[in-house]
């Protein structure tokens, strides 16, 4: 175990001072009173479709790695088996990447190269970006007040740059041999080849266009899913505004939550819950408590991967071992 950088410490500081900042700010006993009067039908809905979001989550996973002849040989059982302990491992590690990375190293650990494991969680993972950057602009005919913001368009403007970028390492012959001819300039061998395996197994997908369109397709579905889950959790909680409204705020709240500026979104989307949704009349005590539960509902929608975990842990030969003694 190493311990906590320097940057990991600060993101945890700056999740703990700016979440009771904003705590302080919408008097804790009205937060506390909002919570507890919290309408259980609502939340168990919100809960049902956390678990269907999860579902589509892992689906579009196993739709990336059909173009992958690497991970061919890897049956259903252990990829599902990683695709959900990492989630609930992710929820524990500082940086918001981290369950992807536990998701390519498991995935690795079965005879797939790791370059191509990589690969399929990079392209998961800047789909589903590319998701929340589409709904948020969408989003943005329902507020065209935010539209202008300064805040806003920097984070849309970051986000169109890295989608465009990978955009064109994965489809454009130049750009990828623009990017090789970069890495020839970095003076380690190691990084050099590590690079060079990763950049052809992201370009493996330039061909998979059917399988990158059912993966967006997929990952918007998450996204207004998402959207849904929050609606019900503000009615929870009495807020009584449209659902147009959710659409506006809750895409651009998630892309606020993947800034690496705290641990796992926490205080940063405290502070976008409460900006946002204050410009729609809804008081802080309710927003702010509406963003716990957005949160907490990301938790609960681990615990299937918690379970396994308890069980197997990270090893999925572990499991294999387990299962073949139980049938034994």
């Amino acid at each position: 175990m190493k311990r906590p950088s320097l940057g990991t410490l600060l993101r945890i500081l700056v999740a703990v001072a700016l979440t009771g900042l904003l705590l302080w700010k919408a008097h804790p006993g009205k937060v506390w009173e909002a919570s507890v009067h919290a309408d259980l039908t609502c939340i168990g809905i919100a809960v049902a479709l956390t678990f269907l979001d999860r579902a589509l989550m892992a689906y579009r996973w196993l739709v990336l790695l059909r173009p992958l002849a690497s991970a061919s040989h890897v049956s259903l059982g252990p990829i599902m088996r990683i695709f959900f302990v990492s989630t609930f491992v992710g929820t524990f590690l500082p940086a918001s990447i981290g369950g992807d990375a536990v998701r390519a190293y498991s995935l690795a650990r079965h005879d797939v190269p790791a370059s191509a494991a990589v690969a399929s969680v990079f392209m998961d993972r800047m789909l589903g970006v590319l998701s929340v950057l589409m709904l948020g602009a969408a989003g943005l005919v329902f507020a065209r007040d935010l539209a202008t913001h300064p805040a806003i368009l920097t984070a849309l403007a970051v986000t169109l740059v890295i989608c465009a970028g990978t955009a064109l390492v994965v489809f454009s012959r130049g750009m990828a041999d623009l990017a090789r001819r970069v890495l020839r300039v970095i003076p380690s061998p190691a990084i050099r080849r590590i690079g060079d395996s990763l950049l052809s197994a992201v370009r493996s997908y330039a061909t998979s266009h059917r399988e990158l369109l059912n993966v967006l397709v997929g990952s918007l579905g998450v996204q207004v899913l998402r959207v849904v889950q929050a609606y019900y959790l503000g009615r929870a909680l009495g807020i009584d505004v449209p659902l147009s409204i959710y659409f506006a705020f809750v895409p651009l709240i998630l892309l606020v939550m993947l800034l690496p500026v705290t641990v796992n979104g926490i205080g940063t989307s405290q502070a976008a819950f409460v900006w946002l949704f204050s410009r729609a009349g809804v008081g802080d005590p309710q927003a702010f408590a509406l963003s716990v539960l957005f949160v907490a509902l990301g938790v609960v929608g681990n615990l299937p991967g918690a379970l396994l975990y308890v069980k197997s842990g990270l090893d999925p030969a572990r499991a294999a071992s387990g299962d073949q003694a139980v049938r034994g």
